[in-house]
């Protein structure tokens, strides 16, 4: 035959194939197969959960997950949800409270971290009081609307001695790291352009929309960050339009589709495209673009490898991912992971004071450009920013 001659050795004779990077679930399966740990990993961190709402559901899941958490107090105002919860989680072993009995929570020398999932005006309080109590702490972005309430939060973790965790959660997502480790080691150059578009499904509740604190602090700030994570670098001047096509949202004087500009002092053009409302599913897509290509994270299908052809329709795939739980799955039980080695003291926190206080200022000036129509500068005194070394 032709290609008896291309016969090669047996592969067992042949050094083991190693799996790519980009395989992270086997990474991960290979890890719990070995049972790979130090002795750090034999310390069980114990959490209390406040708030088992829209996030707060997503962070139970994780802690449950999480062989080296434990789930001690889970702190819920809904007294009807909270026996639902506890039969659909078998969370026999968990006491279940009322937030009026959170000192019964940060009395207890046993608890490690609180892990604070409820709405946004009562974030500030809760993270205070944990960290006196010398907690660590956990918290969905913000930490407080008010940026000098958000400093005096960091200052309080460093005056006790606690990590103070601000949770954004793109920053753990596998696709994201991804174009970030390109960009940094220069793959195509200079970064001239950087593209983020992000298109909200469902449509979040008007209730919600209204106590959320606006478009800009509530959802933009996960692009802001994204944005200058990737690079490294913070703008000096920002331009937006924004626009209510709904009348409800437009009733509390709010916006549901907004397009940035942003310029940075290296000359990188950043745009972000923003809606509240995808038909499609939800729409998160990156682009970075220079002098030597391009790289992209495009939006991920649930079931990607299964398409059909039906009369004369084309060809049909699956949709992408329907909304944010289901598609920053894999970035929340990261996020979640790496709050664990914050506590155990193994890696300090990969999200700095700096760069949430930054990203909430260049967010208020996103939001200023909008009310005004004018494009606002941002001036950044010395100490201001996080310094990065590349």
């Amino acid at each position: 035959m032709a290609t008896v001659k291309f016969i090669e050795t047996s592969p067992y004779r042949k050094p083991k194939p190693q799996p790519p990077k980009e395989d992270y679930l086997f990474k991960k399966y290979s890890e719990d197969l070995q049972l790979e740990s130090d002795s750090s990993n034999d310390t069980v961190v114990r959490v209390a959960l406040f708030g088992a709402g829209r996030a707060g559901t997503i962070h139970l899941a994780s802690i449950i997950e999480n062989p080296r958490l434990k789930l001690v107090y889970l702190v819920e105002e809904d007294s009807n949800k909270v026996s639902k919860i506890k039969k659909y989680w078998h969370l026999d072993n968990v006491t279940c409270l009322h937030p009026k009995d959170i000192d019964r929570v940060l009395a207890d020398p046993n608890i490690d971290g609180v892990i604070v999932a409820t709405p946004t005006f009562s974030h500030e309080e809760i993270v205070t009081r944990a960290l006196q109590a010398k907690k660590a702490v956990f918290c969905e972005k913000p930490i407080s609307q008010e940026r000098n309430n958000v400093m005096k939060c960091y200052e309080t973790a460093n005056k006790v001695g606690r990590p103070l965790f601000c949770a954004f959660n793109r920053r753990f997502d596998p696709s994201f790291g991804s174009v970030r480790e390109r960009v940094r080691k220069g793959d195509i150059g200079h970064i001239q352009t950087i593209k983020l578009t992000s298109r909200d499904s469902p449509l979040p509740s008007i209730e919600y929309l209204a106590s959320s604190g606006g478009i800009f602090n509530d959802c933009m700030v996960h692009d802001i960050d994204v944005m200058t994570w990737v690079l490294g670098e913070y703008p000096d001047r920002v331009s937006t339009q924004a626009h209510a096509h709904i009348p409800e949202i437009k009733k509390i004087n709010d916006y549901d589709t907004v397009a940035v500009t942003l310029h940075f002092p290296s000359g990188t053009l950043g745009m972000i495209d923003l809606s509240r409302n995808s038909s499609f599913g939800y729409d998160q897509r990156l682009e970075v673009f220079g002098p030597k290509g391009m790289i992209m994270a495009t939006n991920e299908q649930p079931i990607h490898c299964v398409t059909s052809q039906r009369d004369l329709s084309g060809l049909n795939t699956a949709p992408i991912w329907y909304s944010f739980p289901s598609r920053y799955r894999l970035a929340y039980r990261n996020e979640m992971n790496h709050f664990v080695d914050v506590v155990l003291g193994k890696c300090a926190s990969h999200v700095l004071p700096k760069e949430i206080l930054a990203v909430s200022r260049i967010a208020a000036a996103c939001e200023e450009s909008a009310r005004t129509g004018k494009m606002v500068d941002l001036r950044w005194v010395e100490g201001e920013l996080p310094v990065y070394q590349f």
